[in-house]
């Protein structure tokens, strides 16, 4: 039996939360959560947030591991930002339907296609197809960006086509879609949503732009995961419904214990099926093992990160202010 993968009882009796911490020190390791972790990995970690803000303050530490508790293309992200960094993944099948829709092949064929178009193109994808974009965006980012661009510059958005349609729609520019969508923002329902609102009159839906246009448009707020737990500290009233995969509503809970947070319901009237089934592949088990075997390792060609870094800086180049805003609790000393 393979206790990486949760059977047999190799780890019976081990103190994983002591191991993870005397492993954390010993290999000088950061240990990075998103916010769509399971709350016991939260909790653990030394810094909660988005992917890319997770990859920024990872490469700022002195740290000589980076053990990412999200999904394969932010543990890439992070290893293009910290190639001197070992970067580990609990489970290398924690891939995503984004970058699983657009595979780098028929990516570069697309891009073909429309030669005078320029590629900007959101972060959930691979190593691969970041080294054939112009310019990677965040959903924080991607409207700054989309400003500096000439109107009459033909643009390619991929590969969430609600993401990129969400951004036509707001700033009236004609994007060519590639046709990839999240599973888990796809999985709301318009019906449902509406019944929960109906239950709970006057309560504001705040949802993240990966969802379909039929949710954001019952959306009092639409912005990114960063985004919605500001918002949720921002607001004047009590009851929040939360549009986006439920394990954010943790940190919610915990930096706002008096109010109340609700995840809007998929199709079968409960949020349990908007769970990420690649976000919930990362165990605590998993994650001491990557710890303690420095395995699965994320590993890229020095050429492909160089190109996909280059994406990624033209990013930080056009919105710096956008990205990166922080997580909510202080990082843990690594080192000695």
């Amino acid at each position: 039996m393979d206790a990486r993968n949760g059977f047999g009882g190799s780890l019976a009796g081990t103190d994983l939360l002591a191991e993870i911490d005397r492993l954390r020190r010993e290999r000088k390791a950061v240990i990075l959560a998103h916010y769509y972790q399971k709350p016991e990995i939260q909790d653990l970690a030394d810094f909660v947030g988005d992917s890319l803000d997770l990859s920024r303050k990872a490469a700022e530490t002195d740290a000589e591991v980076i053990a990412f508790c999200g999904v394969r293309f932010m543990a890439e992200t992070a290893k293009i930002l910290s190639p001197q960094k070992t970067v580990v993944l609990p489970d290398m099948n924690a891939g995503c339907s984004l970058e699983d829709s657009c595979p780098p092949e028929q990516f570069a064929a697309f891009r073909a296609q429309h030669p005078e178009a320029i590629a900007l193109t959101y972060i959930n994808c691979s190593a691969e197809v970041k080294g054939l974009s112009d310019v990677i965006v965040t959903s924080s980012s991607a409207e700054k960006i989309l400003s500096q661009i000439p109107k009459d510059q033909p643009i390619i958005f991929g590969p969430d086509r609600n993401l990129g349609g969400y951004l036509a729609r707001k700033t009236g520019r004609d994007l060519i879609l590639w046709p990839g969508v999240c599973i888990v923002h796809e999985a709301f329902s318009e019906t449902e949503l509406l019944k929960l609102k109906a239950q709970h009159p006057g309560a504001p839906v705040a949802a993240h732009p990966e969802c379909p246009a039929v949710i954001l448009d019952h959306a009092d707020y639409v912005g990114s995961t960063r985004g919605i737990l500001d918002y949720a500290i921002a607001m004047a009233g009590d009851t929040l419904i939360v549009a986006t995969e439920p394990h954010i509503i943790h940190q919610m809970e915990k930096a706002l214990p008096n109010k109340t947070f609700i995840g809007a319901p998929g199709a079968d009237g409960n949020c349990n099926c908007n769970i990420c089934p690649y976000m919930a592949l990362n165990t605590i088990e998993k994650l001491y093992l990557a710890l303690r075997d420095l395995e699965p390792r994320i590993e890229i060609r020095e050429d492909l990160r160089l190109r996909a870094k280059k994406s990624l800086d033209a990013m930080l180049s056009m919105a710096s202010a956008t990205v990166g805003m922080g997580d909510l609790g202080p990082a843990r000393v690594t080192g000695d």
